[in-house]
């Protein structure tokens, strides 16, 4: 290998993993909503020469969490009630879709590792005595298990490189809210319940209405904090 090769591979290696930092960073919160992009202050925070920085802030602007705008720079996205309405009614009916699509695909050796995954969430509930459920990313996820195995690349496609992200940091907005930990997770397992008795449509209504009954309580959710401002 050439040494302008491993430079280019050590480049991209740098980029990919203050991509994931940063991503991460946005997704919790540590940098806020609305938080300007400073390409000085970040290289700076994050320990990198600015070349990697921009290639993984183009990722991030590529998936959603960074918006550039002209003449205005680039900011963290901010979830208004707008934007979090949208994202929730594009998840209801493309995750649906998916979790009907997956029945029929997913094997049976797939459904019992949902089994186990919702078996390690419960754990993880416990563990935080009720108050929080946040998920992993990948297969740890289980929205992102069910749509992954939905065998549609196009609608996979889709739902992880442009709405993915940007749902979970809708979703870490509103897992510590206790009242929603129980009943997200028993909705969870009807699911795969229903995945597991090979009912397409059950299974359908079930993450349909399970979505849209989240994004009930998140517009309850902002609802309040309006109303307090």
């Amino acid at each position: 290998m050439s040494i302008n090769s491993l430079q280019a591979s050590k480049q991209d290696t740098l980029s990919e993993h203050v991509f994931e930092q940063i991503k991460e960073d946005i997704i919790t919160g540590v940098i806020p909503q609305g938080q300007k992009i400073g390409e000085a202050d970040l290289a700076k925070s994050y320990h990198i020469s600015r070349g990697p920085l921009r290639e993984a802030l183009q990722k991030l602007e590529s998936i959603h969490l960074v918006d550039r705008r002209p003449h205005s720079g680039s900011r963290v996205i901010t979830l208004d009630s707008t934007m979090m309405r949208d994202v929730y009614q594009m998840r209801e009916a493309m995750e649906g879709f998916a979790t009907r699509l997956a029945c029929i695909a997913m094997s049976q050796a797939d459904i019992d590792n949902l089994y186990r995954l919702l078996e390690k969430h419960e754990s993880s509930i416990k563990r935080s005595e009720g108050q929080r459920y946040f998920q992993k990313e990948g297969d740890l996820d289980f929205h992102y298990y069910i749509f992954s195995k939905c065998q549609n690349q196009w609608l996979i496609d889709y739902l992880n490189n442009k709405l993915y992200q940007v749902l979970r940091m809708c979703r870490h907005r509103t897992s510590q809210i206790p009242f929603r930990v129980e009943p997200a997770l028993h909705d969870h397992y009807a699911i795969v319940d229903a995945v597991n008795n090979r009912d397409p449509e059950l299974a359908e209504i079930l993450m349909r209405r399970h979505i849209s009954g989240a994004w009930k309580m998140v517009e309850n959710l902002l609802n309040q904090e309006e109303n307090k401002e």
